[in-house]
């Protein structure tokens, strides 16, 4: 662009079962790639550029949703100051596909980074996987081992020259209308697989196939390769991204009514825990939906004229 530019943060959520991931791939549909095809359609990312400046705060694997990513990008500082955000957003959301919400965007530094969040907050619902049973009082003290400092990379698909040391801030219970669903675990930056990884160490434990002691010393001793398995991607939610001038939205708990299982057991009617995750990933999908609602609240804002 020979125009002077301006760098926009943006906030969208999306249905992962939709897209083959969040990062741009040839010849399959993403949510990247999707932006992208409609920025260049409005006209406000250039043809001629090499590659595009769009990027997006956090990697997703396809299934993964996401109530609340980011990403930034260049436009033209003419066009921004032309155009209020309300109809920037709105503009750029009728040229999306319906599983993708174009949230809000506002202007930022040139040199303002998506991908240097506070935190980032994963929230996946256990009770979808296959005879998954709550186990009590003692899951908290399960989801405990997970916090802290320490070498992920047992819990983790590791990528070449990617550093394992991860922080975990916190990992709870994610407790719907009294009843423990999954968990919710917040830290900076998590490894690739690292959530769903860890969903599956908890499965395992709860079916009594491992002990909190293979847990502990799989992170003790990251040393010694040991392989847990990775849970489904359906029952994962990116919740959200928190950068240090834009903080995570809350929630409004009346959006999340999650129907409770099938009463847990090897001996339960196939064909009715089938249609009861077919219904609960329904609803996963519905929550997403009321919560975008509420998130695209858009004010109404005009820029300053000169």
């Amino acid at each position: 662009m020979s125009d002077a530019e301006t760098r926009l943060h943006f906030r969208i959520g999306y249905l992962g079962d939709a897209f083959h991931g969040s990062q741009i791939q040839p010849d399959v549909r993403t949510v990247q790639g999707e932006l992208i095809h409609a920025f260049k359609k409005l006209g406000w990312l250039s043809e001629d550029e090499e590659g595009h400046n769009l990027v997006l705060s956090s990697r997703t694997d396809a299934g993964v949703h996401v109530r609340l990513n980011g990403g930034t990008v260049r436009v033209a500082s003419s066009l921004w100051d032309s155009i209020t955000p309300r109809k920037f957003v709105r503009a750029v959301d009728d040229l999306l596909p319906e599983e993708i919400a174009f949230l809000d965007v506002r202007a930022v530094d040139m040199n303002w980074n998506p991908r240097m969040a506070v935190h980032r907050v994963y929230r996946y619902r256990l009770e979808g996987i296959e005879f998954w049973n709550d186990p009590g009082e003692e899951f908290s003290e399960w989801l405990k081992l997970f916090e802290g400092t320490y070498n992920a990379q047992n819990f983790a698909r590791l990528e070449p020259g990617k550093n394992p040391i991860r922080t975990i801030k916190s990992c709870t219970p994610w407790v719907v209308d009294g009843r423990t669903v999954g968990f919710e675990i917040v830290g900076e930056a998590f490894l690739w697989n690292q959530v769903r990884r860890t969903a599956m160490a908890l499965q395992l434990l709860a079916l009594g196939e491992l002990s909190p002691d293979d847990v502990r010393n799989a992170i003790e001793n990251p040393e010694v390769n040991v392989d847990f398995g990775v849970a489904p991607p359906d029952w994962l939610i990116l919740w959200g991204v928190e950068w240090a001038d834009s903080p995570i939205p809350m929630s409004k708990e009346s959006n999340c009514r999650f129907s409770p299982p099938p009463i847990p057991s090897r001996e339960a009617e196939r064909t009715m825990r089938k249609r009861w995750r077919q219904g609960a990933r329904m609803e996963m999908k519905t929550l997403l939906q009321l919560e975008w609602m509420q998130l695209g609240e858009l004010p109404i804002a005009y820029h300053k004229s000169n």
